[in-house]
């Protein structure tokens, strides 16, 4: 993916430049954040970067995760650093939040023909609240699926078999975009019902099938706490081992060398240009699009 080790550098650096401005702002609007993933095991691991990941998340709790993104769009980091979210006239194939920089490239193979930001992005998911039925759980997941499908619009990759057909015959059921906008309004309000309740489970529900539904103890998620990061103060969830452990099992090993690569397909990166430079060269190269 990288034609060299200093490409990856750069986008790491932009990364974690990125993820400083998005800490400093959620500690001065008193919002609760922390890495997610591959930055929470780079931070208690390796200090930084695990050496080959390409990107940095984040995790909030729905509430801070709301208001997070109403604030950030009406302040000057907007111009640039856009913050982006699907709506009924907007989708980007994500189920998430992302923040991308302006002044960078980074063209993800199922946004090619989409004229969006496409610079270096951090992603944000929010954290639900999920009951403590299991049965409740396993329809709060079924209807973050349909939520998924509506709101992505594409059929899911890598999932071949019954799950891509069915979503194919799904999306043709309904071709339009207001009525599948109404109906993934309507599974996002079924699924995020609990968070009117306290319970002790959290789980993530705007992500890919691997990790949709997944099952945390709120206390774990309750506060932040702050571990040295490429020599900044960034901040992972308070119950991080029992998390990583649930999620990715002996994770203070290394995986084997095979394993050591990033999961992010790019059509093309360049981390000191603007994206603007590259339309109908690397994205929307349909004439029709342009």
């Amino acid at each position: 993916m990288y034609s060299n080790n200093e490409k990856l550098k750069k986008i790491q650096q932009t990364v974690l430049q990125m993820s400083q401005i998005i800490y400093d702002f959620c500690k001065e609007n008193d919002l609760l954040c922390y890495f997610c993933g591959g930055g929470v095991i780079g931070a208690v691991r390796e200090g930084g970067f695990v050496p080959w990941d390409d990107d940095l998340d984040f995790f909030m709790p729905r509430k801070d995760y709301e208001r997070f993104y109403q604030l950030w769009k009406s302040s000057s980091l907007n111009e640039r650093y856009p913050i982006l979210r699907v709506a009924e006239d907007y989708v980007d194939h994500n189920l998430f939040t992302t923040i991308r920089d302006n002044e960078t490239t980074f063209i993800k193979t199922y946004q090619v023909d989409l004229d969006i930001p496409h610079g270096i992005a951090i992603d944000i998911f929010p954290l639900d609240v999920a009951p403590e039925s299991a049965f409740k759980q396993k329809i709060q997941k079924i209807w973050a699926l349909i939520y998924s499908l509506y709101c992505n619009q594409i059929v899911p990759k890598n999932h071949g078999g019954m799950i891509a057909a069915g979503s194919r015959v799904l999306l043709k059921v309904i071709p339009g975009s207001k009525a599948r906008y109404r109906i993934w309004k309507y599974a996002e309000k079924q699924m995020t019902k609990y968070n009117k309740v306290s319970t002790l489970f959290v789980t993530e529900l705007c992500v890919g099938p691997r990790y949709m539904g997944n099952i945390y103890h709120a206390e774990d998620f309750s506060s932040s706490i702050e571990k040295s990061f490429e020599g900044k103060m960034m901040p992972i969830p308070i119950g991080y081992d029992r998390y990583l452990k649930k999620t990715f099992g002996n994770y203070m090993e290394r995986p084997p060398k095979d394993k050591q690569e990033s999961i992010h397909d790019a059509v093309y990166i360049d981390p000191d240009n603007s994206y603007k430079k590259y339309k109908g060269i690397y994205y929307l190269t349909n004439k029709e699009d342009k």
